[in-house]
């Protein structure tokens, strides 16, 4: 079966399908909607080791667990490895995280530059000495990373990443088969997941990501690569319902599609978990983006994003849902 339980480590998980950490998404408040949808496990959006040695209290929120959260890792980046190791103690101390995962695929120059992120993918013997030193701090919590397929076209450097992941000690390793070149666009090669999915085996679980949107993407790379099982990030977004349609795909081999309405009453609940974080204002603000998502394929769809881009308060949000009469306490 496609979906099964799933070992990290010592770490033993109910399901196999998660939700990737996702920079300026995976929040509290959304990992919380993604549990109650299905999310096996989950990952905070990534935090900088560097913040975290300095105290930096906007760091330290990013990292805390939602309520209903039974396990997540907390993300972490950084290029020095006694840096990230010191980031890794003081996650330990503010924490009960389950994993600690490390993150070498982000593509962003601002941290590629400090020898983090995919620098990382290209770097095996610091990739090596990072995750050595935050093995070495975790002691029995699992450690894992998430790394790209390589640099660029003519630099895929996944296979000697994975190797110095595996010899430094870490019990998972996640793949977003796109090299750092590609960011985004183009296409994911899910064939470099198959290829690392077999050198991996009988030693630790690999994770599939990149280009999931649908939860037939997710059955196919389960099929079609091998791997222990996959991550969701930008199909997740404005769309937390696809871990239970995925999951009742892979289960029974259908699934109902979600009722625009139960779309924007869980989108108002995000909005409400998320106000109690960090404030209705700055809630009000930062879903914007994210009522568009749940929004999408709306009747008059255009007019109402035009709309919820100008929406200031919980109020508002209210009013143009027409949520105040529904009975809906939010």
């Amino acid at each position: 079966m496609l979906y099964h339980p799933v070992k990290i480590g010592k770490l033993e998980l109910s399901g196999n399908i998660f939700l990737a950490p996702v920079a300026g998404y995976s929040d509290r408040s959304f990992r919380s909607i993604c549990v109650e949808r299905g999310a096996a496990f989950t990952y905070t959006e990534m935090v900088s080791a560097e913040a975290l040695v300095r105290n930096n209290l906007k760091t330290e929120i990013l990292m805390r667990r939602a309520e209903n959260e039974t396990a997540y890792a907390v993300q972490v980046f950084g290029g020095e490895p006694e840096t990230v190791a010191d980031g890794a103690k003081i996650i330990l101390e503010k924490t009960n995280c389950e994993c600690i995962d490390i993150n070498c695929g982000c593509p962003v120059p601002k941290i590629i530059k400090t020898g983090a992120g995919s620098a990382l993918t290209r770097d095996p013997e610091r990739l090596y000495s990072v995750v050595k030193a935050v093995v070495r701090i975790a002691g029995e919590i699992p450690v894992s990373v998430k790394i790209r397929s390589g640099w660029d076209e003519n630099h895929i450097t996944w296979k000697e990443a994975a190797l110095a992941a595996i010899d430094a000690g870490v019990s998972a390793i996640t793949m977003h088969a796109r090299t750092r070149a590609q960011g985004y666009e183009g296409k994911s090669d899910w064939s470099k997941i198959k290829e690392l999915t077999a050198l991996a085996a009988g030693k630790i679980p690999i994770f599939g990501s990149g280009d999931l949107f649908t939860p037939e993407d997710a059955e196919r790379m389960l099929s079609e690569t091998g791997c222990d099982g996959i991550m969701f990030a930008r199909g997740a977004m404005g769309n937390p319902f696809i871990f239970d349609k995925t999951i009742r795909l892979l289960t029974t081999g259908k699934y109902d599609e979600i009722p625009i309405q139960m779309r924007i009453e869980t989108g108002f609940k995000e909005l409400i978990n998320l106000a109690r974080d960090i404030g209705e204002k700055s809630a009000c603000l930062e879903m914007r983006k994210r009522f568009c998502a749940y929004s999408k394929g709306m009747n008059g769809g255009a007019a109402i994003r035009e709309k919820i881009v100008k929406a200031q308060t919980i109020s508002d949000y209210k009013e143009l849902f027409n949520l105040n009469n529904t009975g809906t306490d939010f």
